[in-house]
């Protein structure tokens, strides 16, 4: 990985990277079929979050939008540049700001739920229909059986 790689933040309010947001997640929703939400409602939530961008030169490769309470919303990192550690440096970027961090993951996102276990969260619950197709989800959390930092310290001394 490059040492190029810099970090951006669009804060509550901002969209000024949205379309860069969209055009990744797009590009990850066609070809693997997962973060699909609909453009009005990543548009919404992307201005109501803090979204951490990670840029390599001009090229958004990886971001993460969260909530005030810590629940990240959209997490996506390119395909090419997965294994890395961005993904990890995004979630330790929300864990940063919150008490907690949670998120919900498509059941059925084998990828997704094996980086969510890796970095210490913990499946709290299952919920059927939870996407609009019908899919299932599982609601994950970080940080709630002990402290967040103690959780990141364990995480980034493996």
């Amino acid at each position: 990985m490059s040492v190029n790689v810099e970090k951006r933040v669009d804060g509550p309010g901002s969209d000024e990277h949205a379309e860069q947001a969209w055009e990744l997640k797009e590009r990850i929703r066609s070809d693997e079929g997962v973060l699909k939400q609909r453009r009005r409602f990543f548009v919404d939530a992307y201005r109501r979050s803090k979204t951490h961008l990670l840029f390599l030169d001009e090229d958004l490769i990886a971001f993460a939008s969260a909530r005030r309470d810590g629940y990240i919303l959209f997490l996506a990192v390119a395909p090419e540049v997965r294994g890395e550690g961005l993904g990890k440096r995004l979630v330790a970027e929300v864990a940063n700001d919150h008490g907690s961090v949670s998120c919900h993951a498509r059941a059925t996102n084998e990828e997704a739920l094996a980086f969510y276990e890796h970095i210490g969260f913990e499946i709290e619950r299952l919920i059927e229909n939870y996407y609009e197709d019908g899919g299932e989800a599982y609601y994950l959390r970080l940080g709630e059986k002990s402290g967040l930092r103690e959780k990141f310290s364990d995480l980034f001394r493996r």
